[in-house]
């Protein structure tokens, strides 16, 4: 009876729970659908440029599996692969394919490399001939580590300060601190502002010490200079921060806090860098530019694989900061029910 009586009392508990048993369907119902739509995409198709091949060769070559773009130079050809327009170009040095790859991921630098084997190797005046190929970025033995460390180094910064500050302002107001801060003459946004610079410098001294191990202990690919990735890397802890006591202000404890999890956190991986967006449904691939890992890996990857400097990642650093601040306008308007009238 004692069993049948905890058992009914945990039941009716988790029924009444209107918000736990909507995340029991409703998450799992998410991931998977994005799995499915991700995983059943379509193939990658190469972006490669001839660079002054003669008509006579290009007539002659199968085009059909890769999308190419025809240039008159090498100047061309090059910004076109640094800004990622084409994963890389084909140019013909005597009667010798010479390729330049952009370098920075290994899965497109494979796809490519096959196409342009399969096709030129299948004219019968160069069955032979040796194909030399030059990296951009990277080289011919980059790792899939080097590729996606810098995507799983931002996800976990983001990921556990996400949960780190939602938990910890649960527990300021569980605990009864937010509601006294409220009755002080203290304004809301001073309120909001001190808990991001209080979180923000353990969130700081967390995020050095994750790059710096990153680095230093796993030796991770760094071409960049470190500074800028700690740029990146705090900027994100601080989306993450904001973002993490914004939706605190909806969970009444930490395991709603966590269930949050699979809707806010989960699906950002999936755009963030470790999938292929243009693999993935183009109904769906719109939402990676709206989510804050979808800029943050992009920053990683340009600094930690392609050593670029500011100029190439101010964008996504202004971004960053922009969500942070568009988190903390709305903790602001949230705390608005906690004050009693």
């Amino acid at each position: 009876m004692r069993i049948r009586a905890l058992t009914i009392r945990i039941l009716r508990q988790i029924i009444r729970d209107k918000r736990t048993v909507g995340m029991l369907v409703f998450a799992p119902i998410l991931v998977l659908t994005m799995l499915h739509l991700i995983f059943n995409g379509d193939s990658y198709v190469p972006k490669v440029g001839l660079v002054n091949i003669p008509n006579t060769i290009t007539d002659n070559l199968d085009l059909s599996e890769a999308e190419i773009k025809i240039y008159d130079n090498n100047r061309d050809a090059k910004q076109d692969v640094m800004e990622q327009v084409i994963d890389g170009y084909v140019t013909l040095t005597g009667n010798q394919p010479q390729v330049y790859l952009e370098g920075s991921d290994p899965t497109i630098n494979g796809e490519t490399i096959r196409w342009i084997q399969s096709t030129f190797r299948s004219l019968e005046k160069m069955p032979g001939q040796e194909i030399n190929i030059e990296y951009f970025h990277g080289s011919d033995d980059i790792g899939q580590f080097d590729y996606f460390g810098p995507v799983l180094l931002g996800f976990f910064v983001f990921f556990f300060v996400f949960i780190i500050a939602g938990v910890s302002f649960i527990r300021e107001r569980t605990t009864g601190t937010l509601e006294r801060l409220l009755s002080t003459p203290i304004r809301k946004w001073e309120i909001v502002i001190g808990y991001v610079l209080g979180f923000g410098i353990i969130t700081m001294i967390q995020s050095i010490i994750i790059a710096a191990y990153t680095i230093y202990v796993l030796n991770m690919m760094m071409e960049g200079s470190f500074i800028y990735l700690l740029v990146i890397i705090l900027a994100l802890a601080f989306t993450a921060l904001t973002l993490g006591i914004l939706i605190s202000s909806f969970a009444n404890n930490e395991l709603q806090m966590i269930q949050f999890i699979p809707v806010i956190v989960v699906p950002q991986v999936f755009f963030s860098g470790l999938f292929n967006l243009e693999t993935i449904s183009d109904w769906l691939s719109w939402i990676g530019p709206l989510t804050p890992l979808y800029y943050a890996a992009e920053a990683l990857r340009d600094v930690m694989v392609r050593g670029h400097g500011f100029n190439e990642i101010y964008i996504e650093v202004i971004v960053l900061f922009g969500f942070s601040f568009l988190f903390i306008i709305l903790n602001i308007v949230a705390l608005r029910k906690y004050r009693k009238i």
